[in-house]
């Protein structure tokens, strides 16, 4: 039962396949191009479009071989000429104008904030802290108390000082009156010339007294007053900070201020655009932290690092708010100026034959090829250089087309920014 039914499966089989080849094609070489190509079944049935081949044609089971459009007689020569040659028809793109317009030249820039200037507010003479007025992190002001040394005989000192300034003025005034009174002795003959030389001298002696016990008094004062360390800058107070309690001397500091206004950030010019850095330039400083300020170009180093041959640069900017810190990673983009450009999508942007970055135009009704630099990325389009003043840039069809190729041109709308964006 079992071989009945493996012979009944195989025939069946074979009569599938059978009949799926004759649904196919014979072909005879040797007849030229288009000949010799002939259904199975015709042969079978020995005539073409037999009854046979009527029913399954209709039931579209048979393999269909349609004519060739073009002569199958023809060379190879012959049908490039007739699909490409002058007498085919041109091929088709459509171009948009695009003119030059003002682009505006940025230099983007990676680096850092830095502190105008960090000041160590030092003694101006020894002495033993007696009073801390600020804390780190505090902000301060020109001319706000840090800390008091203690006085210890320096008050005592301007006392005895502006005694002894007293004195002076005392001996002072009288060796005036006594300069005065011979005088008019002298007028009126009752006293003798080398008198007067005496009490001139006198008088001269004294005027020195007062004024070294003015200065002694003014040293005095200066003294007392150096017990008190005032801030010279405004900034925010930082270590190292004096203790109360310790001992101060001379030139060492009772705190530290770092100046965050102005601030500055530095950054490094590669040799490449060196020579379109200049002073006063405007720029916008974006810090990682979202802060984002306007700046000035104020210094650009004559020497380059020797490690990455780029020029280190300083961009100064305010920070009234002292927002911004000391240290913070930032970017600068310096605008350089300006400069005829084009924008243009990024679709219009192809390659050459050798790779070369390009936009495809059409000139005359000849398709040609500019090679472009891409200025800056914009979310309206991509700002280049490179090409003529006004151009037809091809925005359909320009992988299809070739420089030097003619082709039919159609004009387009320019595409608007949102369209861009999409």
């Amino acid at each position: 039962m079992r071989v009945l039914f493996s012979y009944g499966l195989a025939f069946l089989i074979l009569i599938g396949i059978g009949g799926w080849l004759a649904t196919g094609t014979l072909v005879v070489g040797g007849q030229g191009p288009g000949n010799g190509e002939k259904p199975i079944i015709s042969v079978i049935e020995g005539q073409e479009n037999g009854p046979l081949h009527t029913t399954l044609a209709e039931a579209g089971v048979l393999a269909e071989h349609p004519h060739p459009t073009t002569d199958p007689h023809l060379t190879i020569a012959q049908r490039n000429e007739l699909e490409s040659g002058a007498s085919a028809p041109l091929p088709t793109v459509q171009t948009v104008t695009y003119v030059a317009q003002p682009m505006k030249i940025d230099v983007p820039l990676r680096g850092r904030t830095q502190a105008k200037a960090t000041v160590g507010v030092v003694a101006e003479t020894a002495g033993i802290v007696d009073v801390v007025h600020v804390t780190k992190g505090q902000s301060v002001d020109v001319g706000d108390l840090l800390c008091t040394l203690d006085q210890g005989t320096r008050a005592a000192a301007v006392a005895q000082a502006r005694a002894g300034l007293e004195q002076a003025d005392a001996g002072l005034q009288q060796a005036q009156a006594n300069f005065d009174t011979n005088a008019e002795l002298r007028a009126k003959g009752l006293a003798a010339p080398n008198t007067a030389r005496d009490l001139e001298v006198a008088l001269s002696g004294a005027k020195a007294a007062v004024s070294s016990a003015q200065a002694g008094l003014d040293n005095a004062e200066a003294e007392l007053d150096r017990t008190e360390i005032k801030a010279k800058v405004a900034g925010v107070v930082q270590d190292p900070l004096a203790i109360a309690g310790s001992m101060l001397g001379q030139g060492q500091p009772c705190a530290t201020i770092v100046q965050l206004n102005p601030m500055v950030f530095l950054g490094q010019v590669p040799e490449s655009r060196i020579d379109l850095a200049k002073l006063g330039l405007d720029a916008v400083i974006t810090t990682v932290p979202g802060a984002k300020v306007d700046g000035k170009v104020t210094f650009i180093s004559a020497v380059a690092d020797n490690a990455t041959r780029s020029f280190p640069v300083e961009i100064e900017f305010a920070n009234e708010d002292l927002s911004i810190r000391d240290g913070v990673t930032a970017e600068a983009i310096v605008t350089l100026g300006t400069a005829p450009g084009h924008l243009l999508p990024q679709s219009v942007l192809t390659l050459d034959d050798k790779g070369t970055l390009g936009v495809r135009t059409v000139e005359d009704g000849v398709v040609a090829f500019h090679e472009i630099t891409i200025v800056s990325d914009t979310r309206a389009g991509v700002w280049v250089t490179g090409l003529p003043l006004s151009a037809n840039v091809i925005t359909v069809g320009q992988e299809n087309v070739t420089a030097g190729q003619a082709v039919d041109a159609t004009a387009a709308e320019a595409p608007t920014a949102s369209e861009e964006s999409v």
